[in-house]
């Protein structure tokens, strides 16, 4: 019986320690999330009036998109198909944005990537904004993070009176997991703030791999830097702000070395839209329209001990990728049944050089939920225009095609020269979306 006994004790030891090393084995995996950032406001994208050395280091060690898209314009759907690796209508975020006076917020019935993570043995934590619901069981603490330091909402909803519906929003609440912390911080620090707190979470993170979604409020307007950052750059408030969003990155960047766990880390940079009043050049557009600047975002990535570097590439992914893709490389259990819009590109990160991923279908979805664009390949359709279409100047909208690969800026209509491609595509928003309402 004591052999057995030893035995038993051994081979439970050796199950313990293999299925250790294998979690240790995982990567860890940040998101550093800004808020409107457009896709020219960084260094490497052609950012002009201020620089980004940490970010642009960032992009030369790993891979720089030059497709790379949100599924929304603004922000709450935009943030539900990151978290979900789903389109936002599948989770009814499809709407416009949440308000301190919303009484939704992303469904628990939903499956976060920090839930799918954290069931497979990593740390989860969340800083900054979250956007997805302020009611406590729609925070982040219930929707799969250990961890929370942060806002529930945009900066500018702080202490806002809503004239229409008569409704006071409190001043800002900041939070430390479910507890009020303070009151309408002040936001010249918010940024140097979620920073001191995502450098902590990587110190204190002990054996497990962390998984740490970092959302920014900035360069969300009301713009706000600190003291040290104020006139650093050519640009004005704006540049200052996204140099300290880049000062940010280069912190967190500098305590993964010190714990020597930067090389078996991915880290993934990108915004949730595209700009209110930063640069998108050359595309057309801005926050909250389906032209691409609306919806085109700087996005790189890097890992390392996988990810070759300096590469730039030209396939088009998404934010909705994200979710199969980290699921693939953490081995993670999906629930049965669950619908992914997003596909697993760790072929592509991994070899880049040598993989084109298969053409399929994006879609953009308008401010108001209707869907009002396609892209597939290089021809972008636009069915319809809410926002960014003046008709008193320009008549009604008709029907528009475009080649991105020639035209980036959509400025040449060429719907009447290719009828069979606008057929086409229209038939493809017209099923998708039935099929969404239909889910």
């Amino acid at each position: 019986m004591r052999f057995k006994s030893s035995f038993l004790l051994l081979i439970s030891f050796l199950v313990f320690s293999c299925a250790s090393k294998e979690v240790n084995d995982l990567p860890n995996i940040i998101i550093f999330f800004t808020d409107d950032q457009g896709f020219a406001d960084l260094g490497s994208y052609g950012a002009e009036g201020f620089e980004t050395p940490h970010l642009d280091q960032i992009a030369r060690e790993g891979i720089r998109f030059t497709n790379f898209y949100v599924p929304a314009t603004v922000c709450t759907p935009s943030r539900a198909g990151l978290l979900t690796g789903r389109y936002p209508k599948r989770a009814g975020l499809h709407e416009a944005v949440l308000f301190p006076f919303s009484e939704g917020g992303l469904g628990l019935e939903e499956f976060t990537m920090a839930e799918m993570l954290k069931d497979v043995g990593y740390a989860t934590s969340m800083i900054g904004k979250w956007h997805l619901g302020h009611k406590q069981e729609f925070m982040p603490n219930n929707q799969g993070f250990d961890f929370f330091f942060g806002v529930p909402y945009s900066n500018d909803m702080d202490n806002y009176y809503y004239r229409n519906i008569d409704f006071q929003s409190p001043p800002l609440p900041l939070f430390r997991d479910t507890t009020l912390i303070e009151s309408g911080p002040d936001q010249d620090y918010i940024t140097k703030r979620y920073t001191e707190e995502a450098v902590n979470q990587i110190k204190a993170k002990g054996d497990a791999p962390l998984f740490l979604y970092m959302a920014h409020s900035m360069p969300h307007l009301p713009l706000h830097a600190s003291p040290a950052f104020i006139g650093k750059s050519e640009l004005g408030l704006y540049g200052d702000v996204i140099m300290e969003l880049d000062w940010s990155a280069g912190e967190i960047v500098k305590a993964l070395k010190a714990e020597g766990i930067y090389e078996n880390t991915i880290f993934i940079f990108t915004s949730d839209n595209g700009p209110r009043v930063g640069s998108a050049k050359p595309l057309r557009g801005l926050k909250a329209e389906t032209w691409d600047g609306g919806q085109r975002v700087p996005g790189i990535i890097t890992w390392p001990s996988k990810i070759p570097a300096g590469i730039v590439s030209n396939e088009i992914l998404s934010t909705l990728d994200l979710f199969p893709t980290l699921a693939k490389i953490a081995g993670a259990e999906l629930p049965e049944g669950l619908i992914l819009d997003g596909k697993n590109i760790i072929d592509l990160l991994q070899k880049p050089n040598t993989t084109k991923l298969k053409e399929r279908p994006f879609f953009f979805y308008a401010r108001n939920g209707k869907p009002e664009a396609v892209r597939l390949g290089k021809w972008k359709l636009h069915v319809n225009k809410t926002i960014g279409w003046n008709k008193k100047l320009d008549g009604e909208f008709k029907i528009s095609l475009y080649n991105l690969d020639i035209d980036i800026g959509e400025k040449d209509n060429l719907a009447l020269q290719n009828p069979e491609i606008v057929a086409r595509l229209s038939e493809l928003i017209t099923a998708f979306d039935k099929g969404l309402a239909d889910d």
